[in-house]
């Protein structure tokens, strides 16, 4: 199981905090966000993107970034594995799929990701390495709800994960990763539990 503390809109100063207990894997929402804490902490961090990425940032993370959660589109994948290709490096990617009911979540259908792993395109990318999925729940108090967009999602994951060597589900946010870890999560990325509620 592997916890990405998710130290967006945390200073500096915080997040060593965490990262003096031994803490190593940040996420972020926000790419110049990182990019700034990335040139200021220590070496040894591991950096995830895990907010909905635009095309044109993804040159600023390109040098350092270890895994970008929310890939939701081929276009997005083609200008990772660009950009990567350009620092000579190979990016982690997971695959965000649309499992909750809100319009505001972003994220791919089922078919349109198995699509884009089928794709020959995905088989010629030497830069991007697809390692898992992710999606997240609906924001609702209605466990039962939450529980049920997991299983959808665990129940893709299963279905490909041996043809395509995935390894991570990231499902699970601080308000309901007990669920997510009861059902199959293999990464969960928790904020306010650790860092207390957001400024």
């Amino acid at each position: 199981m592997t916890l990405v503390a998710v130290s967006k809109t945390k200073p500096v100063e915080t997040i060593m905090q965490a990262y003096n207990t031994g803490h190593r894997i940040f996420g972020e929402n926000k790419v110049q966000e990182m990019e700034a804490k990335w040139k200021e902490m220590p070496e040894d961090v591991e950096w995830h993107m895990i907010g909905h990425v635009q095309r044109n940032k993804v040159k600023y993370m390109a040098p350092f970034v270890k895994l970008i959660h929310a890939v939701d589109s081929l276009k997005l994948l083609r200008e990772i594995n660009k950009q990567a290709r350009k620092n000579n490096r190979v990016i982690d990617c997971l695959l965000q799929i649309k499992i909750a009911e809100e319009d505001s979540k972003f994220g791919m259908s089922e078919a349109d990701a198995l699509e884009l792993l089928k794709s020959e395109d995905r088989a010629n990318f030497k830069n991007v390495r697809i390692t898992g999925l992710m999606g997240m729940a609906t924001f609702t108090e209605d466990e039962d709800q939450i529980e049920l967009e997991f299983k959808r999602l665990k129940k893709i994951y299963d279905l490909v994960k041996e043809d395509y060597t995935l390894t991570e589900l990231s499902i699970g946010m601080s308000g309901d990763y007990e669920i997510a870890i009861a059902n199959g999560s293999t990464m969960v990325r928790v904020g306010s539990a650790i860092f207390g509620e957001r400024e």
